[in-house]
């Protein structure tokens, strides 16, 4: 998928049926940790403030990486038999897309690799890696097959993208663009993350019909409470909460207040607390090119996050 959701190309994948598997016999543990949101941002406000170049790679067929523990076999698939061998079975050599533990070898495989090449893990997220030499550092982040490299100089990012193709079968995207659906803009003082195509596919979605604009996602005249009467809409309530809260996560903390009070009646919304929701809408539909800035001056950026903490505590 493309930053504005349309189709980049169609792919064509091998899927074990994964769904057959006992636990016990022939999978254990499936647990594979992604890195965290917090973490990326996190990075990249680094790469702002020291003005580091930041780079991205893609792991082609990521899951057919790992290496197998369990003994498993498959059928062969269907009109891709044996001639004369129809009856027999595949045994798996390495890992395949369906099988409830390829995520967990793949993260498994990558950690081996990383910390073989001189790579340490973040105790705080387990998909960040960082390798400090004395000719300077790169930093790596993961999240399932996209990642993002930052690092002091061109030759600590070229050594490990070279070292991960020696590995791997990788896709080099050069300068990070987007990542996660997140929009990733670079000025010669600052780095934006923007979600603009993500507020419009919101408002498409949930909002078509609406035209309106508002300039706070909070109306203070509202007052919420517990529904008591039947509920209106929930599931339909549920997704617009769940993309809010996505956007909110990721690009969006101005709209934390509203959605985290709104969240809480997810269960049995009534009228009022669809008004709510149509005016963080209408907010968003009036701020839609709003995102984070992470400036490469501290004292700016600090002076900016208290100007929202204090925006905040006004509304609460």
């Amino acid at each position: 998928m493309k930053v504005d959701g349309s189709i980049d190309k169609y792919k064509a994948r091998l899927v074990i049926k994964g769904y057959r598997q006992i636990e016990g016999l022939d999978y254990f543990d499936t647990y594979s940790p992604v890195t965290r949101i917090n973490s990326i941002r996190m990075v990249l406000a680094i790469a702002a403030l020291r003005n580091l170049e930041i780079h991205q790679m893609d792991v082609k067929t990521v899951f057919l990486n790992g290496d197998l523990d369990e003994e498993i076999y498959m059928e062969q698939p269907e009109g891709f038999s044996a001639l004369g061998q129809e009856k027999k079975v595949c045994k798996l050599v390495k890992s395949l897309y369906g099988l409830k533990q390829a995520p967990k070898q793949w993260h498994e495989k990558f950690d081996n690799v990383m910390l073989s090449h001189g790579f340490k893990i973040n105790e705080c997220d387990k998909c960040v890696y960082v390798k400090d030499t004395e000719h300077g550092y790169v930093i790596v982040c993961l999240y399932v097959d996209d990642m993002l490299i930052v690092g002091s100089d061109d030759k600590m990012i070229t050594s490990t993208k070279n070292m991960l193709n020696s590995r791997f079968d990788m896709k080099d995207m050069g300068l990070a663009d987007v990542i996660l659906g997140i929009k990733i803009k670079r000025t010669s003082d600052e780095l934006i993350l923007s979600q603009s195509h993500y507020v419009d596919k919101i408002l498409g979605k949930f909002d078509k019909d609406n035209f309106g604009v508002a300039r706070t996602p909070v109306d203070v005249t509202l007052h919420l409470s517990k529904n008591k009467g039947e509920s209106v809409s929930q599931v339909e309530y549920s997704r617009i909460i769940g993309s809010l809260m996505y956007l909110m996560s990721c690009t969006r903390p101005d709209i934390a207040y509203a959605v985290s009070k709104l969240s809480r009646y997810t269960s049995n919304p009534g009228a009022k607390h669809w008004q709510g929701i149509i005016r963080v809408l209408k907010y968003l539909r009036f701020t839609r090119d709003y995102g984070l800035h992470y400036t490469r001056y501290l004292i700016h950026a600090q002076l900016v996050s208290q100007l929202i903490c204090v925006q905040l505590v006004l509304l609460d």
